[in-house]
């Protein structure tokens, strides 16, 4: 039988708040911005049976490895998008070359540069 008092005590990631005191939860709809609805797409074309490039677990990990400065600043969205391009360029789907390159066409073609 194992000796329980010799148990380590279990790491606590920065993610899990299961216990904690996290104050109110704003349980408030929001109508999703663009971008958002867009993220939420591509979250589920590359997760569907065609692709089967992103699956949920792999999207939790990405966002649960982020780091906690991003994890407590970015919105729920914000870690989508960064967890998705973690797993693209770690599949080898694209680069974070051709990331950032159609990055800058589009913000370019938007008008956004220095923005």
């Amino acid at each position: 039988m194992a000796d329980m008092t010799k148990t380590k005590t279990p790491h606590r990631g920065y993610h899990d708040m299961g216990g904690l005191d996290g104050g109110p939860i704003d349980q408030s709809e929001h109508i999703l911005a663009p971008w958002e609805k867009r993220v939420d797409s591509i979250r589920t074309l590359l997760g569907d049976q065609k692709r089967r490039i992103m699956r949920s677990d792999a999207l939790r990990h990405a966002i649960e490895t982020m780091g906690q400065e991003k994890y407590e600043t970015y919105t729920y969205y914000e870690k989508w998008i960064t967890a998705v391009r973690k797993v693209v360029i770690d599949r080898d789907v694209l680069t974070g070359d051709e990331i950032d390159r159609r990055k800058a066409e589009i913000r370019q073609r938007l008008g956004l540069e220095g923005s």
